[in-house]
């Protein structure tokens, strides 16, 4: 089993999830309205109306009196609930959850990810982490067998736009489908190569993919078989070699929440280290 040990880092942004419906309504606005009616005094003439009808009939008269009453205050009750859960969730879109670092001192690497993200096990990989909220969005580790491999640098791979190419074939035939009227369009957006803190080779290749699915596949007529998205994903992934073993490190997510997510999934990316294991 491979041991592990966390360490929480608090001041990184947070990834942006959660998103209010409701911060747009103006509850602050609205309650003054409702007060400044509510102190406007009535004509005179209202007040002997009310006041003779009361004397004729009271039931109705505190109908007419209550009635008012309680919409008055179900709108500033309404005002002070909707301005202050759209506070609430701009708060929470705003604040910072932190990342947590995974140090895997067995197979010999590390990397941070969102405090708020939880393990997946089973999933297959080395370890898996995905968003309790966003379940497309994920990071999980890979490594080659240690018996099998004999890498000794990243560069064995070939240059970065090779490594691109095996790791896009690799994606795509994860992703095969057998489903009639599927189709999948992909692309390498960019590869790259860098030389880290701890003074290791590593390569980034971003690829993205999309998914078309028919909503009749079984229909005769083309016309009848109309194609849709089904999903867009951005695919990043992280190569490093040490120990004789090749590391890849995979953050998967929509392509929507990349462009708000941008700069803390490029942390995660950026943090991922290869360790020596000692014999």
């Amino acid at each position: 089993m491979a041991r592990m040990v966390m360490m929480q880092h608090q001041t990184h942004p947070c990834f942006s999830i959660l998103t209010s419906t409701l911060s747009g309504f103006n509850g602050a606005s609205l309650h003054s309205q409702v007060r400044q009616q509510q102190q406007t005094p009535l004509p005179r003439e209202a007040l002997h109306v009310t006041a003779s009808s009361e004397k004729k009939n009271p039931v109705m008269a505190a109908t007419q009196c209550a009635v008012p009453r309680r919409n008055a205050m179900a709108l500033i009750l309404s005002s002070y609930i909707f301005s202050d859960f759209g506070f609430r969730n701009t708060a929470l879109a705003q604040q910072s959850v932190g990342f947590r670092e995974y140090i895997d001192t067995f197979d010999g690497y590390s990397f941070k990810y969102p405090q708020n993200w939880i393990q997946v096990r089973g999933a297959g990989a080395d370890i898996f982490y995905r968003d309790p909220y966003v379940l497309d969005e994920n990071v999980s580790v890979e490594l080659s067998s240690p018996s099998s491999s004999r890498y000794k640098s990243v560069e064995d791979l070939g240059p970065p736009q090779e490594a691109g190419r095996k790791v896009l074939r690799q994606y795509l035939t994860e992703f095969m489908s057998t489903r009639l009227g599927v189709r999948r369009e992909s692309n390498i957006l960019s590869t790259s190569s860098r030389v880290a803190d701890d003074g290791r080779l590593y390569y980034l290749v971003e690829v993205n993919i999309k998914s078309f699915a028919n909503n009749n596949e079984l229909a005769v007529m083309p016309k009848d078989r109309v194609v849709n998205l089904e999903w867009d994903r951005r695919y990043l992934s992280v190569l490093g070699v040490e120990n004789n073993r090749l590391y890849e490190l995979r953050l998967q997510t929509p392509e929507n929440v990349f462009v708000e997510e941008e700069n803390d999934l490029r942390q995660v990316i950026d943090s991922f280290r290869v360790n020596k294991v000692s014999a």
